[in-house]
């Protein structure tokens, strides 16, 4: 099977491209193929543009750069996207690649008149998200839930998609490196056996 790993970190020695890295050593290791697309190095642009508002209201092409990011996607039999949480959430060139590829017509069949139609429902979803804060701090605030409800549902669940992995890799600037590299590993490993499960 096929996956499209989606990093969102401008420094390629980030801790964010390493766990990318052993996603996919994980997937390689177990016989399937993957497909790295580094946002920040091939120059994603993530601004909603008045063209992008066009797709979505009048149903126009996309941009060719958006068409190619669906292909990506659609060649994937899942979808990983591996990223710093910024503020408490996606950092903007992510969330922008979500804004511009998950389109009306494309992600969901969207008209004021009719009900939303979730086109996403075949792909399955792995969110690795790292953070330098701790578990506690997350919690204490709510920040893990309002992620949760935000990303995976929000975004996902509207699309239809299935979100199997949900993980918070945090306190990654004080030691927790490690441990996330070989989480990494273990969901690439396990992406797509049928116990994997949110976690």
């Amino acid at each position: 099977m096929h996956a499209l790993i989606v990093v969102a970190h401008h420094d390629p020695q980030s801790l964010t491209h390493s766990v990318a890295a052993q996603v996919a050593a994980g997937l390689t290791a177990a016989g399937h193929t993957v497909e790295i697309a580094d946002l920040a190095a091939e120059g994603f642009d993530p601004r909603y543009t008045a063209a992008d508002h066009a797709v979505h209201r009048t149903r126009a092409t996309p941009p060719a750069d958006v068409r190619a990011e669906q292909a990506r996607i659609d060649r994937a039999d899942a979808l990983v996207l591996a990223f710093p949480i910024y503020w408490w959430s996606l950092p903007g060139l992510l969330k922008g690649w979500i804004d511009r590829v998950f389109i009306n017509g494309w992600a969901i069949e969207y008209s004021p008149d009719t009900p939303v139609v979730k086109k996403l429902r075949h792909l399955n979803v792995h969110l690795l998200a790292l953070g330098a804060a701790d578990d506690d701090a997350f919690d204490r605030h709510g920040y893990a839930q309002a992620m949760r409800t935000q990303i995976d549902y929000g975004i996902f669940d509207y699309c239809g998609a299935q979100v199997l992995t949900s993980a918070l890799l945090l306190d990654s600037e004080s030691g927790g490196a490690q441990a996330h590299l070989e989480k990494a590993w273990a969901v690439g490993q396990g992406l797509f056996d049928v116990e994997t499960v949110a976690g």
